[in-house]
């Protein structure tokens, strides 16, 4: 049985979990966001290399990933570690970093799709420059964002105190799913978005911020998903245009 000193420290961590995970998650994007700058910028960085090797192709994207998406996913990671707190005496909750963990995992295995899509469609300079593929994709993703799919993904990203009631599982297992679960849902959400990289170049930074705020002013802000809309109907009309050849 625990001592009381001992249980008492273990509240006083748990207190000061949420300000822990905090300082880790902007560490971690802003990392992130330094190699992304890094990339764009270095003349012998990543986006210059003729034939990078595969695992550093799956490397980049998923640094991309945390980088882009990390932020939107703030609240619920916050949350998750609140219930840690309030709950500090529940030996059955997993530590925040396994939920972390589920969800990063669902970044790696799109980052390991996006890297195989990239060595079949795209160029030495890391984007898609036939003009026909550029208007679909952004066609795509535009229509994307106006449907029920869409909706309905971003409807769960968009409220993370719903999302983790209702599908809280205790124990490691369960935070790994909750965590792989939130992760396919914002997977769910933006994997189109995240695909207009081709468009606008792989490792592009001022592309990757302005993704990054869409996918983040969606999920975020109190008109989210209408910004999401308007968003879909200017990238589908983009789209449009491109296909017409303007």
């Amino acid at each position: 049985m625990s001592s009381a000193p001992e249980l008492d420290l273990t509240s006083r961590l748990l207190r000061r979990e949420r300000r822990v995970v905090g300082a880790g998650l902007a560490l971690l994007a802003l990392l992130c966001w330094w190699y992304l700058l890094a990339g764009s910028t270095s003349a012998s960085g990543m986006a210059t290399m003729q034939s990078p090797p595969f695992a550093a192709l799956v490397l980049m994207w998923w640094l991309m990933m945390v980088a882009m998406m990390l932020p939107s996913a703030v609240p619920a990671i916050l949350l998750y570690a609140r219930v840690r707190q309030i709950r500090s005496r529940d030996p059955a909750i997993a530590d925040t970093g396994v939920f972390l963990t589920g969800y990063v995992g669902v970044w790696l295995f799109f980052s390991l799709a996006a890297a195989v899509a990239q060595r079949l469609a795209a160029n030495s300079s890391m984007v898609i420059e036939n003009r026909s593929a550029q208007g679909a994709l952004l066609l795509a993703a535009g229509l994307y964002q106006l449907s029920p799919l869409k909706n309905a993904c971003l409807g769960e990203c968009r409220s993370p105190a719903a999302f983790i009631s209702r599908h809280w599982r205790s124990g490691r297992d369960g935070a790994v799913l909750l965590g792989v679960r939130h992760g396919l849902y914002c997977l769910g959400c933006c994997w189109t978005l995240m695909a207009l990289l081709f468009v606008g170049g792989v490792m592009n930074f001022l592309w990757s911020v302005g993704l990054t705020l869409v996918v983040a002013a969606e999920k975020l802000a109190p008109r989210g998903a209408l910004i999401g809309k308007a968003a879909g109907v200017a990238l589908a009309a983009w789209g449009v245009a491109k296909l017409a050849g303007y």
